[in-house]
C-alpha cells in the first residue's frame, strides 16, 4: 500500500502555503485544468499538461513575489516527509498548510 500523498490533493485543502520560505495565502488552483485532470482520470486516461495549474503570490519585505507551476511540474514535484515538504523543479520547496479551527460555548 502507497501511503505517499498527493500534493494537488494538499493545495485543495491548504489555507496557506509556504514557498521558498515565505509565507503565501495568496494562491490559486487552475480548476478548470483540474476538471479535466479528473475527467481523463475517470475514462482511464493518461494526462499531462504544460499549463499553469498553481500561480502563488507572497510579500518578501516590500518586493511582491510571484511562483507558477504547471500541471506536470506539480504531478512530479518529490515528497519530502522529514519536513512534510514537497521538492519542486527548479529548487523550490512547498509546505501546505490547513486552517485549524475551534469550537467554543461562549
Amino acid at each position: 500500500m502507497n501511503d505517499t500523498p498527493y500534493l494537488l490533493d494538499q493545495l485543495e485543502n491548504a489555507d496557506m502555503l509556504e514557498v521558498d520560505g515565505l509565507h503565501a495565502s495568496d494562491f490559486s488552483l487552475d480548476e478548470q485544468l483540474l476538471d479535466e485532470a479528473d475527467a481523463a482520470a475517470e475514462a482511464d486516461q493518461p494526462f499531462a499538461s504544460e499549463a499553469v495549474v498553481l500561480r502563488i503570490e507572497a510579500l518578501d519585505g516590500r518586493q511582491r513575489r510571484q511562483w507558477q507551476f504547471s500541471y506536470n511540474q506539480v504531478m512530479e514535484a518529490l515528497y519530502q516527509p522529514e519536513d512534510d515538504s514537497w521538492q519542486l523543479e527548479g529548487g523550490h520547496r512547498l509546505r501546505c498548510f490547513a486552517a485549524i479551527g475551534a469550537v467554543g460555548d461562549d
